[in-house]
């Protein structure tokens, strides 16, 4: 599969920004094929720095009504990515 396939967009929540000043950790929505080496892989590749552990999370969609209609939101999977020390993402500064 083509790293740059595997990424769908990064996460940007309050949560994820403090894990990023915080921890040095970024979060990505990724395929839900997707696994721990292949997400690392396509991290350093894409964004051209060094991966020291990936966490992998299925988040199970919402139930939602709508009146009477009943629906779902679609499943996906988030990988929460620790860089190494002293590695930081520029994309995200400023």
């Amino acid at each position: 599969m083509n790293p740059h396939d595997l990424i769908i967009r990064p996460l940007l929540t309050e949560k994820s920004t403090l894990l990023r000043e915080k921890r040095n950790q970024i979060c990505f929505e990724v395929r839900r094929e997707a696994n721990r080496t292949e997400v690392k892989r396509a991290v350093e590749e894409t964004l051209s720095v060094k991966v020291a552990k990936v966490n992998i999370i299925n988040v199970e969609g919402k139930h939602k009504r709508m009146g009477k209609f009943a629906g779902k939101r679609s499943d996906w999977k988030k990988a929460i990515v620790s860089l190494k020390a002293g590695e930081k993402m520029t994309i995200f500064e400023g």
